[in-house]
């Protein structure tokens, strides 16, 4: 199992790397320490997998590399392994294609059982992202959407109503309709609350 590892922090690459190489079907065929490098060395290796970070430093993160690299011929399966575990980097990273979510705080063991179940063409997920999407399909009607979701985050960026509108080509009144629902299921009456609500229930990051 041909792997190309991408993090933008060397130590992690070399940890990641030893760990990798201890198994023996597992092969680490390049590193990348960022999203651009990433496309490339997957275009150029042809890895089977892609063991991605999402936050790397300048250029474009690993979301937008897990979008571009899916879209390649004969596209390596993306593995998401990431210290964030909001519902917005979840959602936003199985939708980029990416074929499991990993959190760094994951077990070696669970690492390599999630890898090899990736690559075998199912989902691999650590157990509290598992948790967190059965969550919202064991409770629809409170889950937040992927649009309510984007104007949380608007909010806790300071935007008005009038800006949201505007970075989400949607009228001003549906941005209040957008509001209103978000409220209702979070519980609160205000933009701070819910802010608040939203970070703390780990549905956004600040």
């Amino acid at each position: 199992m041909r792997i190309l590892l991408v993090d933008d922090h060397p130590v992690v690459r070399a940890g990641l790397s030893a760990m990798l190489a201890a198994q023996k079907d597992f092969t680490v065929v390049g590193e990348a320490a960022d999203g651009e490098e990433a496309v490339r060395q997957s275009a150029y290796l042809a890895p089977d997998l892609v063991l991605m970070d999402l936050q790397m430093g300048e250029g474009i993160d690993g979301l937008e590399a897990t979008r571009q690299i899916a879209a390649l011929p004969g596209a390596p399966k993306v593995v998401v392994l990431t210290t964030y575990d909001s519902d917005a980097d979840i959602l936003r990273a199985l939708e980029a294609g990416a074929v499991g979510y990993l959190l760094k705080e994951s077990p070696p063991e669970e690492l390599f059982a999630a890898l090899r179940t990736a690559a075998g063409g199912e989902t691999a997920l650590s157990p509290p992202v598992a948790s967190r999407l059965a969550q919202r399909f064991r409770s629809p009607q409170l889950a937040l959407s992927q649009r309510e979701i984007e104007i949380l985050e608007l909010l806790a960026a300071g935007r008005s109503n009038r800006e949201i509108s505007k970075a989400m080509f949607i009228s001003e009144a549906t941005v209040k309709t957008h509001l209103a629902h978000v409220y209702d299921k979070l519980g609160v009456d205000s933009r701070t609350a819910a802010v608040r609500c939203a970070v703390e229930r780990r549905l956004i990051r600040l």
